[in-house]
């Protein structure tokens, strides 16, 4: 389907030991069904709870070929995860997504053939467009997500409808471009992505999708991230 293009799927872990088996089987068996040429890269920033130790065996199970096992020495943030995983990439297009089930890589087949269709620089899933939305979040939740995008879309106009999305297919070297642009941390990040993207006039597409809040463990958004989410904006809206 994806004629000769390989695919990279980054994949940043921190406590995920019970989600990460069945992501890496939806997304082999999604990329191995639509005869998609790929490699998983996971990138664990040293779970205390043996995720990397998981991933291992599922390297056993998969091949050295497909898994990828790029650790590291702590907890880093999400940006310089994508940069350490970049760096191991042999792909000419990057998916990235989360590790804790909230993306289904069924959405994958559909966002490139968008990319494909149109030769768009990113494609990235949309919960708030066409039949796209959210599955197991609490009011306050939605109400806190659908606030940070409307907020985040006044100040910076990115022409996306999901700013704080994190599933997306990207050229490999338009992430590498944005990446290195990119001065945020944390929640940020994704957002400042799609202001770059529209800085730099990457072309954009949009595929809706359903998130599904997380099977097992804990969510990482707290009243802290809120907080620094907020702060993060404020200063991307001054940048930009």
């Amino acid at each position: 389907m994806a004629g000769q293009h390989k695919y990279s799927v980054l994949l940043p872990t921190y406590n995920e030991r019970e989600n990460l088996p069945v992501i890496i089987w939806l997304l082999t068996k999604t990329f191995q069904e639509n005869d998609i040429d790929y490699e998983i890269i996971v990138i664990d920033d040293n779970s205390p709870d043996g995720t990397l130790e998981i991933a291992q065996q599922l390297q056993k199970l998969y091949g050295e070929d497909r898994i990828l096992l790029r650790p590291r020495a702590g907890k880093l943030g999400l940006g310089t995860a994508y940069i350490h995983g970049i760096q191991h990439a042999t792909g000419d297009f990057i998916f990235i997504l989360d590790a804790d089930m909230s993306h289904h890589p069924k959405f994958m087949p559909e966002m490139i053939r968008l990319q494909q269709s149109k030769n768009y620089d990113v494609v990235t899933g949309t919960r708030y467009a066409g039949n796209g939305g959210v599955y197991g979040w609490d009011l306050k939740r939605k109400v806190i997500s659908r606030g940070a995008n409307f907020l985040a879309t006044v100040l910076l106009r990115p022409g996306v409808s999901d700013l704080t999305g994190s599933f997306r297919l990207y050229k490999k070297d338009v992430l590498s471009k944005l990446i290195s642009s990119c001065i945020s941390k944390g929640y940020v990040f994704q957002m400042e992505m799609m202001v770059r993207a529209r800085q730099f006039n990457f072309t954009i597409g949009e595929i809706p999708i359903t998130f599904v809040d997380r099977v097992f463990g804990d969510s990482k958004m707290g009243a802290m991230e809120i907080v620094s989410y907020a702060q993060g904006l404020l200063k991307l809206f001054v940048a930009v």
